[in-house]
């Protein structure tokens, strides 16, 4: 199974697109799943919430959806019923989502302030086999005796105060690979990630 995954939209609608055309059609994934932060900063906030409204894609809120923005009212309520934390079954591996961590959308995980042990307690104890986080805007992939961590780093392309990776994943299950993807590189090729 194929999941593609992205984060830290913050209304960037021809980004969403983009990435959105790319999952489907090049990277053929099997669902997409999104950590958070549909809006904040960007210029088609209402687009992007409808898109992913209209897609069903699940979603978990981020700090920068905790607010409306001038939303249509079927998207300001949409915003305002985002769980904080997600979790679903797919081909036997237990997937949690959120958006900063467990909990919590404010605070983020950095790979430079997390060990290895840190995450396998935290996958024990959300007895996760895949964790997924956005908020940092930092790409991550770490894989742990319990499973890994994912991070498929910021979507938006638009200049910002905001560092931005403008990247996006594609997560293969049940091994836990990971593949990370620029939205702005042609041909499409996989980056590194750590």
């Amino acid at each position: 199974m194929k999941l593609g995954i992205i984060a830290d939209i913050h209304g960037d609608y021809a980004a969403l697109t983009t990435a959105l055309e790319r999952l489907d059609n090049v990277h053929k994934v099997d669902q997409v799943l999104c950590a958070g932060d549909l809006i904040g900063r960007g210029p088609e906030q209402d687009r992007v919430v409808s898109l992913i409204r209209q897609r069903g894609i699940p979603t978990v809120k981020g700090n920068h959806d905790e607010w409306n923005y001038g939303l249509s009212p079927e998207n300001a309520d949409f915003l305002e019923d985002l769980p904080i934390n997600w979790q679903g079954q797919m081909v036997g591996c237990n997937v949690f989502m959120c958006h900063g961590k467990p909990g919590n959308n404010i605070w983020g995980l950095y790979r430079d302030h997390v060990s290895n042990t840190l995450l396998n307690m935290m996958l024990g104890s959300l007895e996760a086999d895949v964790l997924i986080v956005g908020h940092t805007h930092v790409p991550m992939y770490i894989r742990v005796a319990n499973g890994c961590v994912i991070n498929p780093g910021s979507l938006y392309t638009f200049n910002s105060m905001r560092i931005t990776s403008h990247t996006y994943g594609v997560l293969h299950l049940p091994d836990m690979t990971f593949d990370l993807y620029d939205l702005t590189v042609d041909p499409i090729k996989p980056l590194e990630v750590t």
